[in-house]
């Protein structure tokens, strides 16, 4: 092979698959879109379906524990078909799912769907990460992740509100129907610019419980589970404790927040396959540091809105390099296994972290929940710090 052949063999490619990356994106766009529009639409839903606002919320609660409970046993079942298949079948399963809320008038069909919604929520979240991964060279990888996860950014910052305008607009059985037809649309695209792989041979199929002993994973996993756990605490309380700070406008704070994670995780496809180390920290540190700023002088709105701004650039960005540095550690070949462990730590995360904040904010008020918060997100800084030989290292393998 000649010296030009041998450097054009070698050289990162020029561009990235973008079709297809966008593609998973969109995917990961319309699961979340899925999971969290009931959430805007509890006084349209409930006089349809005939039960309270209430248990037109269970429907989200719902989608979060079968995607909790679903997500390990899902992943590793199909393990071994190959992946573009099992992939367009959460889409259509997503399709299904949708277009069964939008005909329903049965409360308890409608429960079933979500729970069907959630399944494959559960199965599609332990896929995107490890696909991106397999569709560049490790030296993409992380920005390759960084677009997919893109997808759950949008959707939480423009997405979830627009659809819950669009629905007051058209109505809401039109918002899930239009959702079902794009979930449609997602199978004809991946089918045409996703590639396929094939799945995990039998002789390869690494037990479960050594996937998730391998070295480095345990602390990316602890780290991803102490993060959501700080997080959690501030954000599912950020009402409150907007009206306790005296700002009172909780919607400009979300605001406010929802933009800075886009330009997170902006900045975090810039920097991830290059510094993902230094960056994580910086997020971290970030993220630690802006708690006692809201701790101790929320009270302002010049510090109570750039400090939010803060905590969103740094929440932004996290994710993508969290499941970067799991991918690294667990390998391509094991990522979809490894990502259904961080799923359900993720959704415990979140879980634990709602449920430490409302006992925070019952017992000792809102003013307490940054100082709840910031000792967790210092763990996952700490362990980070501590983490550098395997879970986060100074120089990345390229597996």
């Amino acid at each position: 092979m000649s010296t030009a052949s041998l450097v054009k063999s070698t050289a990162v490619p020029v561009s990235l698959p973008w079709s297809g990356l966008l593609a998973l994106s969109t995917a990961a766009f319309t699961a979340v879109m899925t999971e969290l529009l009931p959430a805007g639409l509890l006084p349209r839903m409930a006089p349809a379906l005939g039960v309270s606002e209430a248990r037109v919320g269970f429907l989200v609660t719902a989608y979060a524990v079968a995607s909790f409970v679903a997500a390990i046993p899902l992943t590793a079942l199909l393990r071994g078909l190959p992946r573009r298949p099992v992939l367009i079948g959460a889409l259509l399963g997503f399709a299904v799912s949708d277009a069964l809320v939008a005909l329903s008038s049965s409360y308890a069909l409608t429960f079933a769907a979500r729970l069907v919604a959630g399944c494959m929520g559960g199965l599609l979240w332990a896929m995107l990460v490890g696909y991106a991964a397999r569709m560049v060279p490790a030296e993409r990888r992380g920005r390759a992740i960084a677009i997919v996860l893109a997808g759950i950014t949008l959707a939480l910052s423009l997405g979830v509100p627009a659809g819950t305008a669009l629905a007051g607009a058209v109505g809401w059985r039109a918002a899930f129907g239009m959702l079902a037809g794009l979930a449609v649309l997602l199978v004809g695209w991946v089918r045409w610019r996703v590639p396929g792989f094939p799945g995990e041979p039998p002789h390869a199929r690494m037990p479960l419980f050594r996937v998730a002993v391998l070295p480095g994973l345990p602390a990316v996993l602890s780290v991803t589970l102490f993060l959501l756990l700080g997080h959690q605490v501030m954000y599912t309380y950020v009402a409150p404790f907007a009206a306790y700070t005296g700002f009172g406008r909780t919607d400009v704070v979300l605001l406010v927040f929802g933009v800075a994670t886009v330009v997170g995780i902006w900045i975090t496809g810039v920097l991830v396959d290059r510094r993902l180390r230094a960056t994580l920290l910086a997020a971290l540190a970030l993220c630690a540091a802006v708690m006692p700023a809201l701790g101790l002088y929320a009270g302002t709105p010049a510090v109570l809105l750039p400090s939010v701004a803060l905590w969103g650039v740094a929440f932004g960005g996290a994710p993508t390099l969290i499941q970067t540095a799991l991918v690294d550690a667990s390998g391509p070949g094991h990522a979809d296994v490894a990502t259904s462990l961080q799923t359900t730590v993720y959704n415990a995360g979140i879980a634990a972290g709602s449920l430490t904040g409302g006992v925070a904010l019952e017992r000792l008020g809102p003013g307490a929940l940054p100082w709840t918060s910031l000792p967790l997100v210092a763990t996952a800084l700490g362990i980070v710090v501590l983490a550098r030989r395997h879970a986060f290292p100074t120089a990345r393998g390229r597996s």
